[in-house]
């Protein structure tokens, strides 16, 4: 591979990919260079928002509608969880944490493990999220809580 940096007058940026072929890898890199700016369009009190992914605290499917949560809003957004990983499978701070829900492990203060094998997070604005069974180990491997 190679890249090439061209400076211009323009305001805007501009990005070409050039191959021979499109495949998986490609594809991912155009979607990671698409969420470059970092932000999520949504809607809130009826109205287009853009809310940066550092402040989401997480992701949400309710009754077949997904949300953002951040520590003072709630924006419902067009992506379903499954596009979503896909759009931050690069951001190292996104991950599944229950069949409903996409966690921002930079905004978990404290995890408790319960009875039942869960484990609950405690956000940074004291809001209390369960990570499942099923997602618990990747989440404590991410974290550097358990080995590899």
């Amino acid at each position: 591979m190679r890249i090439d940096i061209i400076h211009h007058e323009e305001d805007t940026i501009r990005v070409t990919i050039a191959c021979k072929h499109s495949n998986a890898g490609i594809d991912r890199l155009k979607r990671h260079i698409e969420a470059w700016e970092e932000r999520i369009k949504g809607k809130s009190e009826g109205q287009t928002v853009f809310v940066e992914l550092s402040r989401v605290l997480y992701f949400e499917t309710v009754d077949n509608r997904s949300f953002a949560y951040t520590s003072d809003q709630v924006v419902e957004i067009e992506q379903k969880l499954y596009e979503l990983e896909l759009l931050l499978e690069q951001q190292e701070t996104f991950v599944r944490s229950s069949k409903s829900q996409i966690i921002n492990m930079n905004k978990i203060i404290r995890l408790k493990p319960e009875l039942n094998r869960t484990i609950q997070a405690v956000m940074c604005n004291g809001e209390r999220l369960y990570i499942s069974r099923r997602y618990a180990q990747g989440i404590k491997r991410r974290l550097g809580i358990i080995g590899g």
